[in-house]
């Protein structure tokens, strides 16, 4: 586990440094976990505003089967995932948080879901990700 870990820190420290400044897209690698299986890594993006909201999508993101760990940061409205590619496609984990009520960078978060969250996790639509 401390290897994936470390595996995930390097791997994000590279991508914030070799993309300072410019519009980030998303991204996938693969690191291996402690079973020897390797895992496919995600960064995108992901409206939202607070904690709350962090919960909420990080729980959406994790209720996907084959999804081993996902984090999304706050400030940079961002979410990197790490996920089993040949359980799951990377969309579903897009499918699964719009479902959520959130937008994705690839996906509008469902409007039902939308309405029914707080008050402070009700983004506004020309909110910048991935940034």
């Amino acid at each position: 586990m401390k290897k994936v870990i470390l595996s995930f820190a390097i791997v994000a420290s590279l991508f914030i440094i070799g993309c300072k400044g410019e519009a980030k897209t998303e991204t996938e690698t693969k690191t291996a976990t402690s079973q020897g299986k390797e895992l496919s890594m995600a960064n995108f993006g992901v409206r939202g505003n607070c904690g709350m909201c962090k919960t909420t999508i990080e729980k959406a993101a994790k209720s996907v089967e084959g999804v081993a760990e996902a984090t999304w940061d706050v400030k940079k409205k961002s979410i990197s995932v790490s996920y089993d590619e040949h359980k799951i496609h990377e969309k579903d984990i897009h499918k699964a948080i719009a479902a959520a009520g959130y937008d994705t960078d690839q996906t509008n978060g469902d409007n039902v879901a939308y309405k029914n969250l707080p008050k402070c996790c009700q983004f506004d639509s020309d909110q910048p990700m991935n940034q």
